[in-house]
């Protein structure tokens, strides 16, 4: 282990963990929908974290999901869904169009405003901000799209799943190897 992997020492508790890796986010985000149906909570659901996170926990060297599956010191990240995705991507565009129909409106509201000078401040104000708008939406899905494709290539999408009993281990199995789940096992700890 390296100085840097000191510095961010990992705690483990004594609850196991149903571990699972995918060869795709449509049967990673099916998994995961059934889980939450069968009583799992969002905090026992977790994912690999970013590169970064990856970086900076375990260092430079290259990692496959085999290497990681097992690995207490893997980062962990939430789950977070297409449609969760889709909705913050509305908000980033919708907050810049409303942004710039806000400064347009505004101007509008001057004792000089004209009719022309209106129909102007608008197509300034809202459009270019829509476009921003929607570009910084359009990066937030392809980051998200290339966080699950980044580590397809690196051996699939990892899933663990901390699983409080005997009960909720074996469920978490099923659900895993019901979705296509590849090495689906359990192990006796959880990050």
């Amino acid at each position: 282990m390296t100085d840097k992997q000191n510095a961010h020492p990992t705690t483990y508790i004594n609850v196991p963990e149903a571990v699972g890796v995918f060869d795709s986010f449509e049967t990673l985000q099916q998994a995961v929908y059934d889980l939450r149906m069968s009583g799992f909570s969002r905090a026992d659901i977790s994912m690999l974290g970013s590169k970064d996170a990856m970086t900076e926990k375990l260092g430079s060297a290259y990692w496959r999901a085999e290497d990681l599956e097992d690995n207490p010191n893997a980062p962990r990240a939430a789950f977070v869904s297409e449609e969760a995705i889709g909705e913050l991507q509305g908000a980033i565009a919708g907050g810049f169009f409303f942004l710039g129909s806000y400064i347009a409106m505004a101007a509008m509201l001057t004792p000089l405003s004209t009719l022309a000078a209106s129909i102007a401040a608008i197509a300034i104000g809202g459009g270019p901000s829509a476009v921003i708008g929607a570009l910084l939406a359009r990066r937030v899905g392809q980051h998200h799209k290339d966080y699950y494709a980044d580590q397809i290539r690196n051996g699939g999408i990892l899933l663990w799943i901390r699983a409080i009993d005997k009960e909720h281990e074996t469920l978490a199995v099923k659900i895993l190897k019901g979705h296509s789940g590849r090495d689906v096992h359990v192990h006796g700890w959880s990050e």
